[in-house]
C-alpha cells in the first residue's frame, strides 16, 4: 500500500492517468462513433465514377479516348476537371454532333445527375477546377460597376462591351451572354472553352468573377431597357459613330442637295 500511495504522488502520475484517460477515449470513439456517413459519401461517389464512366464509354470516348487521354478527333480530358465536364456537357456543346471550327451551344441530352456522374469520372482522371458553388457566382455581394470595368478590360474585345457576342477568325466565334446560366459563365472563366483564354483564380479573383456575372446580370436582364435608345447590336460606341456618321451625315447631305435644287429651281422662275 505503501509503494502505491508513492506512486500515486509521483509527480507524472496525473500525466500518465491523463494520457491513459485519452487514449481510452479515443479508442472507445473509434469504435462507437458513427462512420456510416463517411462510408457512405466514399461509397456515393466511387458509384458516381462507375456510372460516370459508363456514360463516357458511350458517349465520349470515341472522341476523347477509352481513358480520356484524347485522340485527333479530341483533346485530352485528364486534368480538365469537373467545370469543364459541366459547362461543356450542360450546355449542350458536347457530345459534339460534328467537328468544325467551334462546337455551338444546342439541347441538352443529358440531365444534371448523368452530368454529375461525367463529372465525377472525369475529375477522377486528374483533379482539376471544380464545379463552382452559388456562393461563387451568386449575386451576393457583388460590385457592378467594378464587373463592368473587368469586362471591358478582358472580355469586350470579343464579346463585345455587354457580351453580345461578335465573329472571330477561321468561323470562330464569340457567343452571346444573354440569358446564359451564371454558374456556366463562372465556369467557362476557370476553364477557358474552346477559344476562350481561361481565367484562373490567380487572374480573375472569385470576387472578380462575381463581379463579371453581376455586369452581365445587369445589362442584359429581362427587365433592361438601353438608354441611349436602338442599341444597334450592342457593338459599341464605334458602330453607333459609325451609323450617325453615314446615316446622319447622309441625310444632312440629301437634304442640302434638295435645298440647293429648290433654290436654282425658284431662281430660273
Amino acid at each position: 500500500m505503501k509503494k502505491l500511495s508513492a506512486r500515486r504522488r509521483h509527480p507524472l502520475a496525473a500525466l500518465v492517468v491523463l494520457l491513459l484517460a485519452l487514449a481510452c477515449t479515443g479508442g472507445l470513439y473509434a469504435v462507437f462513433a458513427p462512420a456510416d456517413k463517411a462510408q457512405a459519401d466514399t461509397t456515393a461517389q466511387s458509384l458516381a465514377i462507375d456510372e460516370g464512366k459508363k456514360l463516357y464509354a458511350v458517349g465520349c470516348a470515341s472522341c476523347h479516348g477509352t481513358g480520356g487521354q484524347g485522340t485527333s478527333d479530341g483533346p485530352s480530358l485528364v486534368g480538365v476537371g469537373a467545370a469543364a465536364v459541366d459547362f461543356q456537357v450542360g450546355t449542350g456543346r458536347m457530345p459534339a454532333q460534328q467537328p468544325g471550327a467551334q462546337v455551338p451551344k444546342k439541347k441538352v441530352i443529358y440531365s444534371q445527375a448523368e452530368i454529375d456522374q461525367l463529372a465525377a469520372y472525369i475529375s477522377s482522371l486528374g483533379a482539376g477546377p471544380t464545379v463552382p458553388t452559388e456562393a461563387e457566382y451568386g449575386p451576393e455581394g457583388a460590385d457592378i460597376a467594378k464587373g463592368g470595368e473587368l469586362f471591358r478590360t478582358n472580355c469586350a474585345q470579343c464579346h463585345n462591351f455587354t457580351g453580345k457576342g461578335g465573329a472571330l477568325t477561321h468561323g470562330k466565334f464569340a457567343p452571346d451572354l444573354e440569358g446564359v446560366d451564371p454558374k456556366h459563365v463562372y465556369e467557362a472563366m476557370q476553364t477557358g472553352p474552346q477559344n476562350m483564354p481561361s481565367f484562373p483564380d490567380t487572374t480573375l479573383s472569385e470576387q472578380n468573377k462575381k463581379d463579371i456575372i453581376a455586369y452581365l446580370d445587369a445589362v442584359n436582364g429581362d427587365d433592361t431597357e438601353s438608354p441611349g435608345g436602338l442599341e444597334l447590336g450592342g457593338l459599341g460606341p464605334v458602330s453607333e459613330g459609325l451609323f450617325a456618321w453615314v446615316f446622319g451625315l447622309g441625310a444632312l447631305i440629301a437634304v442640302a442637295v434638295w435645298v440647293a435644287a429648290r433654290t436654282a429651281k425658284a431662281k430660273k422662275s
